[in-house]
């Protein structure tokens, strides 16, 4: 079987080592020293001055949103993980969605200010599949509506804009360690802020909002990770360059057998240093899509459509046209992509699409 993802493991002795050191301590969670060292570690690899290690991504958004006083209209879009938009409901606000570029797949930020109103408070835009958004038109809208920009990162691990981070944009930015992730915690997540005092308040958010043992600086949650999380980061960390370098193989690998006409591909910028974190691949129509997904699964490969469906036709949210986004979302296919898998097995999974594409 060849699923689109699968997580990463270092060796398990190496692991063990750390969880021998875990109960040596009888220190298992609560920012230990595993959870410093790789807060210490992410900044150091990231050139980032400041981060925090929480739970998941979902909770990075929810506490970012919390820390910036988010509570009415924010304009986000509607091409994303179901988590983008969730975590905009379950604090209460409002997704307004913008259509995405039919290029980059990310939201279009020619459209953001058609739909400013006195009620929106905030722009949360997905990096989408670890492609950039258009940052620099992102931040000049913020600036002239006063506007706060929280960015999804959650695919963004090692992408790079103008020599630096992606994770540096932003009134905050947030990512996800999930097992899929190309850099993972197995589970897990990051929030990050150029404002130091911005960081301070997503620390004791982070921890119930606590101030010392017997006092509080206001309303927090248990978004902390643990020692056995920080363990497998600290590990994964070191063979991040590797993860990589076999990602950019195995897209140039894809790229060269799949250079159709008939396969549309996001843009990626210029200036962009890309993680390669994800394969997406749209096809001519549904129908065709459909037919590629069905003849792969006979044999056991298994893609997967994200992002399927529109965010902007959930049935938690107003109903609100995204023509392309949906369009798009019904063609999309992410093919897989994954440390371990072999060059042999990407020519298989190309040849079999082929197959479908020639008998059209």
């Amino acid at each position: 079987m060849i699923p689109v993802t699968k997580h990463f493991a270092p060796p398990i002795e190496k692991y063990n080592e750390l969880v021998k050191g875990i109960w040596q301590r009888n220190w298992f969670t609560n920012n230990g020293p595993l959870v410093n060292d790789l807060e210490l570690k992410l900044k150091t690899y990231l050139e980032l001055n400041h981060l925090l290690f929480v739970s998941n991504g979902t909770i990075a958004i929810q506490i970012a949103l919390k820390a910036l006083n988010i509570t009415k209209e924010v304009i986000t879009t509607p091409f994303s993980y179901v988590a983008t938009t969730s975590a905009l409901v379950w604090e209460g606000c409002k997704p307004v969605f913008v259509d995405i570029d039919v290029d980059t797949f990310n939201i279009d930020p020619k459209k953001i200010e058609a739909a400013i109103t006195e009620n929106t408070q905030a722009i949360l835009a997905t990096h989408c599949f670890g492609n950039p958004c258009d940052v620099e038109a992102i931040d000049k809208i913020a600036k002239k509506y006063n506007l706060k920009v929280i960015y999804d990162a959650a695919h963004c691990f090692g992408t790079k804009y103008k020599g630096e981070s992606i994770f540096k944009w932003g009134d905050i930015s947030t990512t996800s360690f999930h097992a899929t992730k190309l850099f993972h915690t197995i589970e897990g997540g990051a929030v990050f802020s150029q404002d130091p005092e911005l960081i301070k308040q997503l620390a004791w958010r982070r921890n119930f909002g606590h101030n010392g043992p017997e006092d509080f600086f206001g309303v927090g949650i248990n978004a902390k990770n643990s020692e056995f999380h920080a363990a497998m980061g600290v590990l994964n960390l070191a063979y991040i360059d590797e993860i990589l370098q076999s990602r950019k193989r195995q897209a140039a690998e894809y790229d060269k057998m799949l250079s159709l006409k008939k396969i549309h591909k996001p843009k990626i910028a210029d200036g962009v240093e890309f993680n390669h974190s994800y394969y997406p691949v749209v096809f001519e129509s549904h129908e065709i899509m459909m037919r590629v997904k069905e003849a792969l699964e006979l044999d056991e490969i298994f893609p997967r459509r994200y992002f399927f469906p529109s965010l902007s036709s959930v049935n938690y949210v107003e109903n609100q046209p995204t023509p392309i986004s949906d369009d798009i979302a019904g063609r999309i296919l992410c093919l897989p992509m994954y440390f371990q898998l072999s060059s042999i097995e990407i020519e298989m999974i190309c040849r079999k699409i082929l197959r479908v594409l020639n008998n059209i």
